[in-house]
């Protein structure tokens, strides 16, 4: 997983679809990241400082050997939700952070469905004293309800965005709006591998820590082997984009879940969503149409545009997890493991569970997992979905 071309594209997808007022931004940006990401640059060593000393990286492989006899499969974790906010978002949200002080701004503005980019955002936000705005869907801040307590404990103004299907979708389009207002003091702290260039780049970039932690921990757990299957649930498609740099180049079958009633790759076409060219669900007419899941962070009518490209490459497979049995794959993982995961990865493991179950991931097979949040956030909608 390489860079974009000139344009920012990855193939056919990608680019920089925008108005004319945030195209100066977006170069700014590129130009900003470009030269702060330089190999052996002080950005990279606070980062990396950063990431260790606040963020808790590198965070454990967990071979999960109860559920590995319950799926006849090695089922292995890569553990997220062990890091500081309870989820992969933090690796993405400190290197923008400390990019905005690179920039010389003092204003965050992000958009967020499940929280844990918010709660991140807010977190990063408060750690290098900048002003936080987020905004988020007002269906998901009902569902979210301690994950906006958290924001706002942080420091963070939460805005709820009541237009459209007021989720992740609509979140994202208010936050563009703010940063073309404001667009000299602010920087947009997009959350996924989404939205025009650099930010598809960017954030894998960012996030490539994990797959490239997973791939050295894989081969140290299993005698220099990959595993045969790496798989991570797929929204805009951040962990999975960071988990899948690290193993793109080996042998090892690369799989994204997303939610069966969001699947862009499954049920999309091609159009132009918040500046990027991308595989979406659309109508006859190209009208975006409304994504459903149970959780929050998947409920996105498109996906990343590197995503769409390993999609049409053969390179990954995309596959969907519905409601009930994401419920079923987070109870078989609490009981089988203790370990609680985020509604997010559990569509994740759900496809997992079927695929061993039904022989599409043959027995024996070795599976890394990356299990991008814990679920504490998800707790009351879980329960009130078991009862």
């Amino acid at each position: 997983m390489g860079e974009p071309s000139a344009d920012g594209r990855f193939g056919s997808f990608g680019g920089r679809f925008l108005p004319e007022s945030l195209v100066p931004a977006c170069q700014e940006l590129e130009a900003a990241f470009r030269a702060a990401w330089a190999p052996d640059s002080a950005f990279r060593t606070r980062y990396r400082a950063l990431l260790a000393d606040y963020a808790g990286r590198p965070t454990p492989l967990t071979d999960c050997e109860r559920l590995s006899e319950e799926l006849g499969v090695r089922v292995l974790l890569k553990r997220e939700d062990l890091t500081h906010t309870g989820s992969h978002k933090i690796n993405n949200v400190i290197g923008q952070g400390l990019l905005t002080l690179e920039m010389g701004k003092s204003r965050l503005v992000a958009e967020t469905g499940a929280g844990q980019h918010g709660v991140a955002s807010a977190t990063a936000a408060a750690l290098f004293g900048l002003e936080c705005v987020v905004y988020m869907g007002e269906v998901d801040t009902e569902r979210q309800e301690l994950n906006v307590f958290r924001m706002k404990l942080l420091g963070a103004e939460v805005r709820p965005v009541t237009s459209g299907s007021r989720t992740l979708k609509d979140a994202v389009n208010e936050a563009l709006r703010d940063w073309v207002a404001s667009v000299e003091t602010t920087h947009y702290c997009l959350g996924s591998v989404m939205g025009p260039h650099p930010y598809p780049w960017m954030v894998r970039e960012l996030q490539r820590i994990l797959g490239d932690e997973a791939r050295e921990q894989c081969r140290a757990l299993l005698g220099g082997a990959d595993p045969d299957v790496v798989v991570a649930c797929v929204g805009g498609g951040s962990n999975a984009a960071g988990t899948f740099a690290g193993f793109v180049d080996t042998q090892a079958r690369l799989v994204g879940v997303e939610a069966a009633g969001g699947s862009a790759i499954g049920r999309g076409i091609p159009g132009v969503l918040h500046g990027m060219r991308s595989y979406l669900l659309q109508d006859e007419w190209g009208q975006i149409l409304e994504a459903h899941s149970i959780s929050a962070g998947l409920d996105y009518p498109g996906i990343g545009p590197e995503h769409s490209y390993l999609a049409d490459a053969g390179r990954a497979t995309y596959e969907v997890a519905g409601d009930e049995e994401v419920l079923a794959a987070l109870q078989l993982l609490a009981r089988t493991e203790g370990i609680i995961p985020a509604l997010e990865p559990a569509h994740a493991l759900a496809w997992l569970v079927r695929a061993a179950r039904d022989g599409t991931v043959a027995a024996g097979s070795t599976v890394m997992l990356t299990l991008s949040g814990r679920g504490d956030k998800d707790a009351e909608q879980v329960m009130a979905a078991l009862r």
